[in-house]
């Protein structure tokens, strides 16, 4: 009986922790709000450890309050974030010239349509400086970069979200 109680206790720790997401804590529940802004370790810590204890983020999620809402999305960038880290050279040197593999791949793991393909490779060219911002930038500064150009232009905002 102890057994399937911690089992039940840990398995509730470990899918509020999976549920936090990209921030590691999510937009709801009462951790999110009562150490909203807060960064570090710490913070991080109390308001999963909030959610967790007091199952609030769940309660939230299927009731729509604390923050949370009924239709919202599970995602995660570690398909980005892989992809950046093994490809950031060829990437730099595909949009620079507005074409290529690496480009290719980008325009296909974030799923732009064939039509929009071309307009998204001459997007990446024209804000290159501002998605590579200097010689030392990191995927996830690229990835932000990029971020900001998609959500910046009508035809490619509903693009950002899956970077």
């Amino acid at each position: 009986m102890k057994r399937k109680l911690m089992f039940t206790v840990l398995a509730a720790s470990l899918s509020s922790v999976a549920f936090a997401g990209q921030n590691n804590v999510g937009t709801c529940g009462w951790g999110s709000k009562v150490f909203e802004g807060q960064s570090g370790i710490a913070p991080q810590v109390l308001a999963a450890t909030t959610n967790g204890t007091f199952g609030n983020q769940t309660f939230g999620v299927t009731s729509g309050t604390s923050g949370c809402t009924q239709d919202g999305t599970v995602s995660s960038s570690w398909k980005m974030a892989m992809f950046l880290d093994g490809n950031m050279n060829k990437l730099a040197r595909d949009m620079s010239v507005g074409q290529g593999e690496a480009l290719e791949s980008l325009a296909a793991l974030i799923g732009v349509e064939e039509s929009q393909k071309a307009a998204f490779y001459q997007l990446t060219k024209a804000n290159f400086s501002h998605i590579f911002s200097s010689d030392a930038v990191t995927a996830e500064q690229v990835r932000l970069g990029l971020k900001d150009v998609l959500a910046a232009d009508e035809a490619f905002a509903s693009y950002a979200t899956k970077v």
